[in-house]
């Protein structure tokens, strides 16, 4: 099929209704989210049927799609449900399933027909007959698997008429297309099931057995013990090459990431995509852009275990790994989310104090430097320090003008 060069949709995690706000708010065209079976985040806020109908209203009220995620590999007795399940998700309006398994496939074409299925990145879709072979089964959307280079990517797309869809951020899992059984062997908790306890971001020693409560390092060139700890995957400046190449969709990971990761992942891309969307009116040549630095620069502020372009145009190396510490330090922090906007009154998410230099962050890139010069509560009682979770009113200089609902400040980490 001929790639069609248009602006991929932007497809964002709402592992909450928090989030869900905060995706939507920043501008995700489509948001991905889970009731409380049947997801691969069992761990996550997911929605009961009441707050997905919820999710959904919202949504839809703004004009952003909803995605439900219906993809864990079922035994048996994980079945027991499902089409009742799968019809209250019809009736609460949802615009497509995420499915990985083959017989939760088919019992979702059997039960809900007129739903759109999107095959999850869990089945692994790596070359162009597989691609061929879930289109014949029904399937309008395949989220690739993450082992894909740029070339395999095109060459899929030059045979199937399905939507393609790839993940451009966030966490990746050092087991194949995340199938991992590690979480499984180590705690009981199944990762192909919803439950996994992240081992791979574990710190690991050697024990001998002959010797036991002896532990010994297990270094890797003196890097350290962090031996399945990979850096999060980031495209940011590979968008104008994956939409030459016909992706459809592009999408963020991170259900179980905090609302200032969301928000501010979802904003960066939504300009990224905007700024190529500008060019390509100009008739510009999407594949020879070239994103300004000025993009890269707001992406670093975001994250902690580093970047990696996984296999985008090569395997990855020891550079793509986090060997030596389960994270690295981001020097900046979320402190707040705006809840009122006349007089400015934040919700704080982190301690913030009188004199701390924030940034505003809107809804385009551009941030709001400025320092906070008093706080009170919203009974007017004065504070120095503002701790997590505080609805405070802030002032500013220079003073934030026109905050919008919703919008996040940041500061920088203190030492």
């Amino acid at each position: 099929m001929q790639p069609s060069r248009k602006i991929p949709e932007l497809l964002a995690p709402a592992g909450s209704f928090e989030k869900l706000v905060q995706a939507v708010h920043y501008g995700a065209d489509a948001v991905y989210l889970a009731g409380r079976r049947f997801s691969l985040r069992a761990r996550a806020g997911n929605f009961d049927g009441q707050g997905m109908a919820e999710a959904v209203s919202y949504a839809h009220a703004r004009e952003v799609l909803v995605y439900v995620t219906v993809n864990i590999f079922a035994h048996n007795r994980d079945l027991d449900g499902l089409e009742g399940y799968l019809l209250q998700l019809r009736d609460a309006g949802v615009d497509g399933l995420i499915i990985a398994d083959p017989g939760v496939l088919l019992i979702a074409r059997d039960t809900v027909p007129e739903l759109d299925i999107h095959l999850s990145t869990q089945a692994n879709v790596t070359n162009a007959a597989s691609a061929r072979f879930w289109e014949s089964q029904g399937v309008s959307r395949l989220n690739l698997a993450r082992e894909l280079g740029l070339a395999e990517i095109r060459e899929i797309r030059a045979v199937t008429g399905a939507e393609l869809e790839v993940f451009v951020h966030g966490a990746l899992c050092i087991s194949y297309s995340g199938r991992c059984m590690l979480s499984t062997y180590f705690t009981g908790r199944d990762a192909n099931r919803g439950d996994c306890a992240h081992p791979c971001r574990y710190s690991y020693r050697l024990v001998e057995e002959k010797r036991p409560g002896q532990y010994f390092p297990v270094e890797e060139d003196e890097r350290g013990t962090y031996i399945f700890n990979s850096r999060d995957l980031c495209l940011l400046n590979r968008l104008p090459e994956l939409i030459a190449a016909g992706v459809d969709s592009i999408k963020i990971e991170g259900r179980m990431k905090a609302i200032g990761y969301v928000g501010g992942v979802v904003r960066v891309y939504r300009a990224a995509l905007d700024w190529i969307g500008a060019r390509l009116a100009e008739g510009e040549d999407v594949g020879a852009l070239r994103l300004p630095e000025q993009f890269d620069r707001e992406i670093r502020k975001l994250g902690t275990r580093g970047r990696s372009e996984n296999f985008f145009e090569a395997e990855p190396t020891a550079a793509d790994m986090l060997h030596d510490r389960m994270r690295e330090e981001q020097p900046w922090v979320p402190v707040g989310i705006v809840r009122q906007t006349d007089p400015l009154i934040i919700e704080t998410r982190n301690v913030l104090e009188v004199n701390d230099a924030v940034e505003y962050m809107g809804r385009n890139l551009e941030t709001i430097s400025c320092r906070v010069t008093a706080m009170s509560l919203e009974d007017s009682a004065p504070l120095e320090r503002a701790n997590p979770g505080q609805r405070v009113v802030l002032r500013t200089e220079p003073h934030i003008v026109a905050p919008e609902m919703d919008c996040l400040l940041r500061k920088v980490r203190k030492s």
